[in-house]
């Protein structure tokens, strides 16, 4: 069985508050867009939100990808696990398999009525920075939770791998959420090998058919594969109107509304 540093929660939790800090002192510094709402009003909202998922999930969920790898690692289940592939390789192909998985329930979560009612509150935010990239309602990240579980189990990834793409999941949502400006050249670069704030900016429209466009998180190729991409929007992105076309009032920002909100049509 591969063997990890002790205190990879440590290492996750880490990585997840310096890279949160740094993309919101970037994105102070150099904003892309002009914020419309008061950054503590939402960030109260939104980072409660994500305190209250860390709770339920330690409660609905205690068992974590790091566990259900160990287990399958135990039991040798898993495609990975059958195989005698070097950590140069497994590690990133694991990664990539993982985050194709990622592409494809985001699909479905947009595609799927049912999904949907609770995936949009994601969406519902009427601003676009790092805060955004940690607003999910609980039942989203329960399901999400399971179906990275079965993930783990079915594909047999290393505790390495696991890792690996769980700080980059979390690091790649802090960053393609930030209102960051970066210069049209860095950006083109940028978006051939992840997804970058502006690619992700175009997926949080108003327009319906723009947020049917680029699912990726963390890696921009299977929306091109998928043709699913979409390179600008339409009404640029400083003018764009960012969230749903319902659900702007400023009393959906409480989080008793937000929570609610897939029962709710307004």
């Amino acid at each position: 069985m591969d063997m990890l540093p002790p205190g990879d929660v440590l290492i996750r939790l880490g990585s997840f508050a310096t890279v949160f800090v740094a993309f919101a002192i970037l994105e102070a510094a150099f904003p892309r867009r002009k914020r419309c709402i008061s950054r503590w009003r939402r960030w109260l909202s939104n980072v409660g939100m994500s305190a209250f998922n860390q709770v339920f999930m330690r409660v609905a969920l205690p068992l974590s990808a790091m566990a259900a790898a160990t287990w399958a690692a135990h039991n040798d289940w898993g495609l990975l696990n059958r195989t005698a592939l070097s950590p140069w390789i497994e590690v990133p192909l694991a990664v990539l398999i993982l985050d194709l998985a990622i592409y494809l329930q985001h699909a479905a979560y947009h595609r799927v009525p049912l999904l949907w009612r609770f995936h949009r509150m994601h969406h519902a935010d009427t601003e676009f920075d790092v805060t955004t990239g940690i607003r999910f309602h609980p039942a989203s990240m329960l399901l999400s939770g399971l179906i990275k579980l079965a993930l783990v189990v079915a594909i047999g990834p290393s505790l390495l791998a696991v890792l690996v793409f769980e700080v980059l999941l979390n690091a790649a949502s802090l960053f393609n959420h930030s209102n960051l400006y970066l210069p049209p050249r860095v950006d083109a670069v940028l978006r051939s090998i992840v997804v970058t704030p502006d690619m992700h900016r175009v997926h949080h429209s108003s327009d319906t058919a723009e947020m049917s466009r680029n699912f990726g998180f963390s890696f921009p190729w299977w929306d091109r594969l998928f043709r699913t991409y979409r390179d600008q929007p339409a009404g640029g992105h400083t003018d764009m109107q960012i969230g749903l076309a319902h659900f702007r009032q400023d009393g959906q920002m409480r989080l008793d509304r937000m929570l609610t909100q897939p029962f709710r049509d307004s």
